[in-house]
């Protein structure tokens, strides 16, 4: 695996971190490579539409729907 260096850093960025690690009971390192999968990975894009519509609503769980019986075709109408 690679490893990086983040220079310049602003203390103020960094104690948001350290604060945001702590709240998810996460090392600031670990914090930081979550943040940056998740910003790599959302610039791809869903694979497409059904799929973004499917994990934006799956959290929310399902829906049972009532569906109306089906009755049988009927004859076409003669002309003539």
């Amino acid at each position: 695996m690679a490893s990086i260096t983040i220079r310049n850093l602003d203390d103020d960025v960094k104690t948001r971190l350290r604060v945001r690690a702590a709240g998810h009971g996460r090392s600031m390192e670990e914090e930081a490579r979550l943040i940056l999968r998740e910003a790599v990975e959302s610039d791809a894009g869903p694979v497409d539409l059904a799929a973004a519509i499917r994990s934006r609503f799956s959290p929310l769980g399902g829906v049972d729907l009532d569906l109306p019986t089906r009755e049988p075709v009927r004859e076409p109408p003669r002309l003539g």
